[in-house]
This record gives C-alpha cells, sequence and structure tokens, in this order.
C-alpha cells in the first residue's frame, strides 16, 4: 500500500501551509482582519498535522505532529506595524493571497488523495480524518478567494 506516501507527502504540504499562514498573519499584523483570520486558519492546519502525525503511527511513520515557529515572526509584526501606511501592503497582500490560495487547494487535493485511499483501503480511523480536516481546508481556499475578489479591485486600481 502506498497510504504511508500519501500521508507524509499531505503531513508535509500541510506543515507548509500551516507556515505561510502564520508568516502572512505577522507580516500583515496591522490588519487585523487578515492577521487574526490568517491566525485562526493556521491553527486549522496545525491541528491537521497533529491528526496526520497521530494517523501515520498506524502505518508505522514517524511524523512531527507540531509546526515549528519560524525565527523571523517578531521582524516580520515590526517590519508589518512600519510598512502599513504604504501603498505597496495592498500589493503584498494580494500576493500572499494567491500564494496561501494556491497551496490550499494543493492541499484540498492531497486531502481528496487520501480519501479516497483510506476508502479503497477500508480504513475509517483515516477517512474519519479527511472527512474532518477536508472541509476546513476548502473554507480557507473560500475564505482566500474571497478576500482576493473584495480586495483586489481596490488595490489594482489605486
Amino acid at each position: 500500500m502506498k497510504l504511508d506516501l500519501a500521508l507524509r507527502e499531505l503531513h508535509r504540504s500541510e506543515t507548509s501551509l500551516a507556515k505561510d499562514l502564520r508568516k502572512v498573519s505577522q507580516r500583515h499584523a496591522a490588519d487585523h482582519d487578515i492577521h487574526y483570520v490568517t491566525h485562526d486558519l493556521a491553527g486549522w492546519s496545525a491541528d491537521h498535522v497533529r491528526g496526520l502525525a497521530e494517523a501515520a503511527r498506524h502505518y508505522d511513520l514517524e511524523l512531527s505532529g507540531d509546526v515549528p515557529e519560524t525565527i523571523l515572526a517578531s521582524i516580520r509584526t515590526a517590519i508589518s506595524t512600519l510598512a502599513a501606511t504604504r501603498p505597496e501592503p495592498g500589493l503584498l497582500l494580494l500576493a500572499d493571497l494567491r500564494r496561501l490560495h494556491r497551496k490550499a487547494a494543493g492541499v484540498s487535493l492531497d486531502w481528496e488523495l487520501l480519501a479516497q485511499g483510506a476508502q479503497a483501503a477500508k480504513d475509517t480511523e483515516l477517512l474519519n480524518l479527511t472527512q474532518r480536516c477536508h472541509p476546513q481546508t476548502l473554507r480557507q481556499m473560500k475564505w482566500t478567494n474571497a478576500m482576493l475578489k473584495t480586495l483586489s479591485p481596490q488595490v489594482i486600481t489605486s
């Protein structure tokens, strides 16, 4: 079975998404809506990483249940505060949201693949994990898409 490969790849991509959501939260700390929502979305991804690490044990895989913090977190927050009055943060935010959307789409696809594998292997615990986590990833994608649609007209035309 190749479920271990699917678990490993999803764990890697979900960890990467959680890190990127944290970075965006820190980078746009002056924009409270973006800051707090991305912080919460990063928490979802961190929860997914913990669930994947637990599920991986059933396949004799040792995956970390933690999403490591970056050293640059406080620096990003400080720069965000200083840069809040410049026009470029809007373009940076659009770029960040686009990157998050693409990454969440990839994670969503990985959840779908794992769900299909779990179903074929009749692994109900793993299938339950996918049914719990995948909808949250879809909500992450919907949020980034909505923010891009809302913010892009004002940023691009200003």
